[in-house]
């Protein structure tokens, strides 16, 4: 049956068969990994070899390829944000999520301006620089504009040292002028969630509410481009139904935005369902993901979209997340909370959903660090124009590398100058000394001026 919003569709037909005709094939395995090396992606054939892989001698190959595209596009630098959430005010009835709509166990609220404020303030006071502003969907009487106002609010806080730099978005789907007016706020990536492809699935997890809109939903980022924003960022909760599947369908979404706009999606999250206070179904997913098929999707859609970034949220443990950085992953949040006020007074009851890491920023930083990762709070492409199409044309020809590399490594200082513990600023400014050296000649002529500018007190430093 095929699927049709926006000019996206999805073909779960074609899907299904091939899922069901594809076996195991090392030849053909072994020919797709050195296709992926050519870091110009992979079509749904490609995917389905990979999914079908089991064997541990040609998983070992996947997860090998996946850490050489990796590293040959993204380097060691590793974007670091938090989410920042609002509001849990929510019209919807999704089963999987303790935000749904009638649930008795969690409190209803949304952050006063006043609110917003101090939360962003514990953020910088942290070392953040980038957030992603989160919000139930639904708001209070000011509606739309309330979020409007959030996004003002947090930008107008400054501290000796910091500020938020750079506000990605995640809320409920809007119309075309109303993605104009987000955009208008100054914005960076527009993210939302499918949650499942699979229109049946769909159907039986969302019960209520404007979600429960299949179609409405999966139009909104040709909505949101449309309206010009040119990063906008996707997303599955695996567990919902077979993960093979999801990430076929994903794929054929993003070749579908790639081919109306020109450019595809900026990120790409990877989500497994975690339990949340009074929903049940989390507890109990309906398709769980083991551990070793979640780290072949991140291996598989580095290798499918080498030059989209991959987030890795803090539903996942320590352990997880330090696997999946090699395999693909290129942006990680840090001392998260999932409730609103929750950095001001974290409260289980009102989270979203179970935190699998509960470090704080420091400490992931410093974890990160010593794995040979520069924690990267960059935000100059965004502010620069380098977003969508020119982000692409720089990425795809490994341009790019001569701006994140230089600017990860003055925002790493920023943040070991001014929040680092002395334990992770030591480990950090060994990390910077040893990236600096190894750095080619005209790479660290335009670093090690920017260092050296931050060191003395400038904030701020990026090209």
């Amino acid at each position: 049956m095929a699927i049709n919003s926006d000019a996206i569709t999805i073909d779960e037909a074609k899907i299904h068969t091939a899922l069901e005709t594809t076996r195991e094939d090392a030849v053909r395995v072994r020919e797709v990994l050195d296709k992926a090396l050519e870091l110009k992606g992979l079509n749904e054939s490609d995917v389905t070899a990979l999914a079908c892989v089991e064997s541990p001698e040609l998983l070992d190959a996947l997860f090998t390829t996946a850490k050489q595209v990796k590293d040959e596009i993204y380097g060691r630098r590793m974007v670091l944000f938090a989410p920042l959430y609002v509001s849990n005010l929510c019209a919807n009835d999704c089963v999987y999520c303790a935000f749904r709509k009638g649930n008795p166990a969690v409190h209803r609220r949304a952050l006063r301006q006043e609110e917003v404020a101090g939360e962003t303030k514990i953020l910088i006071d942290q070392g953040h620089k980038r957030v992603l502003l989160v919000a139930g969907e639904a708001y209070p009487k000011e509606g739309l504009e309330y979020i409007f106002k959030c996004i003002e609010t947090i930008y107008d806080v400054k501290t000796e040292w910091g500020e938020i730099r750079r506000i990605n978005v995640n809320i409920a789907p809007l119309e075309v002028d109303e993605f104009r007016a987000l955009k208008a706020c100054r914005i960076g990536t527009y993210q939302l969630f499918q949650e499942t492809y699979h229109r049946d699935t769909y159907s039986r997890v969302h019960l209520a509410g404007r979600k429960r809109d299949f179609d409405w939903r999966i139009g909104a980022m040709s909505r949101a481009m449309e309206a010009g924003i040119d990063d906008v960022g996707v997303g599955v909760l695996f567990g919902l139904y077979d993960w093979r599947f999801e990430v076929l369908a994903l794929m054929q979404h993003v070749a579908q935005l790639e081919e109306r706009f020109g450019v595809g999606c900026h990120t790409i999250s990877v989500p497994r369902i975690e339990p949340a206070v009074g929903a049940e179904a989390s507890e109990h997913p309906p398709m769980p993901v083991s551990d070793t098929d979640f780290r072949k999707l991140v291996a598989i859609l580095r290798l499918t979209v080498p030059y989209t970034g991959l987030i890795m949220s803090t539903r996942e443990g320590p352990d997880m997340r330090r696997e999946t950085l090699a395999l693909g992953v290129s942006q990680i949040s840090a001392g998260s909370r999932t409730n609103p006020g929750g950095y001001d007074k974290e409260d289980y009851e009102m989270s979203q959903f179970s935190l699998g890491d509960h470090r704080s920023v420091d400490e992931v930083v410093r974890d990160i660090s010593q794995m040979g990762y520069i924690p990267s709070f960059c935000t100059g492409c965004y502010r620069m124009g380098r977003t969508g199409q020119d982000f692409m044309d720089l990425a795809k020809p490994g341009l790019i590398k001569h701006y994140c590399e230089v600017n990860a490594v003055s925002t790493f200082v920023e943040f070991l100058e001014h929040y680092a513990s002395p334990e992770t600023k030591a480990v950090g400014d060994q990390l910077v000394e040893q990236v600096l050296a190894e750095m080619s000649p005209g790479q660290r002529n335009r670093a090690e001026p920017l260092v050296r500018e931050v060191r003395d007190g400038k904030r701020d430093a990026y090209v």
